[in-house]
């Protein structure tokens, strides 16, 4: 039996690939009788189609939760809560649902884990031994850090927590499946590390403008993912001035024209 039947959930991904959403939107249908949607994803007649499928198998739907409020991941609520006739609950941090999640409340068969950073409002959600991420652990690559108050030390943070719960399998926003929960978190916290070890080494030789850091600490970033690269790098030169370890005459990116993803 394999990973997702194990632990009786269905993958669904939104025809909506790219750069940044990778292979497409990932929707997840967690338990039957009924069943509960984790982001229904854009707004796509096909995709919701799909779903609305697949939850008829499993009992209908008990609930939607948002990981957070970006196109991708909740344009689809909408009309997927209309098709289904009787509305279910939506569940978020940030969205305007029916339920105001907090980490640690539960939600149907699913507990909330907060998770900023790739969005202040993103919550992660575990079902047993399986965790859906959202934006917070992608199935490939790495995703942006959002610049905000504690974002990218909060982000750290809720790496650490997630490695601590005994995960199995990481049902990420996009991209696929991973079989070795552990193993990617901790490729995700040693990634963000390494980037802050290079971003700080760069600041000690004496660069100080966006385009000597970001040739500098992200040289492997291809050019579609710039503008995540320079949010990224606003995140991590708030930690290291939150922690007093950033210099003066420092350059901030300029963040407009990069939409929510």
């Amino acid at each position: 039996m394999d990973a997702l039947a194990a632990n009786d959930i269905e993958q669904i991904t939104a025809d909506n690939h790219g750069a940044y959403t990778l292979s497409g939107t990932n929707t997840w249908l967690v338990g039957r009788g009924p069943c509960w949607v984790i982001d229904p994803g854009p707004d796509l007649p096909e995709h919701r189609e799909r779903i609305l499928a697949d939850a008829r198998d499993r009992g209908g739907i008990g609930g939607i939760a948002l990981t957070h409020d970006h196109a991708d991941h909740a344009d689809g609520v909408a009309a997927l809560r209309t098709a289904v006739g009787t509305p279910p609950p939506v569940g978020a941090a940030r969205y305007a649902g029916d339920v105001a999640l907090r980490d640690g409340d539960a939600f149907g068969p699913l507990t909330v884990v907060a998770t900023p950073g790739h969005a202040p409002d993103h919550l992660a959600f575990v079902a047993n031994t399986a965790c859906f991420t959202g934006d917070a652990v992608l199935g490939e690559g790495s995703v942006f850090v959002a610049p905000d108050p504690g974002a990218l030390r909060g982000y750290l943070a809720a790496l650490e927590r997630l490695r601590a719960m005994d995960l199995a399998i990481i049902c990420p926003g996009h991209g696929p499946l991973v079989l070795d929960a552990d193993a990617k978190l901790e490729e995700y916290i040693a990634h963000r590390l390494d980037r802050e070890r290079r971003l700080v080494r760069a600041l000690d030789q004496g660069l100080r403008t966006t385009d000597e850091l970001l040739a500098r600490v992200w040289s492997d970033a291809p050019a579609a993912l710039r503008g995540a690269a320079a949010v990224t790098l606003a995140a991590h030169l708030d930690k290291l001035g939150e922690e007093g370890r950033l210099p003066d005459g420092v350059e901030r990116p300029r963040l407009s024209g990069l939409g929510q993803v």
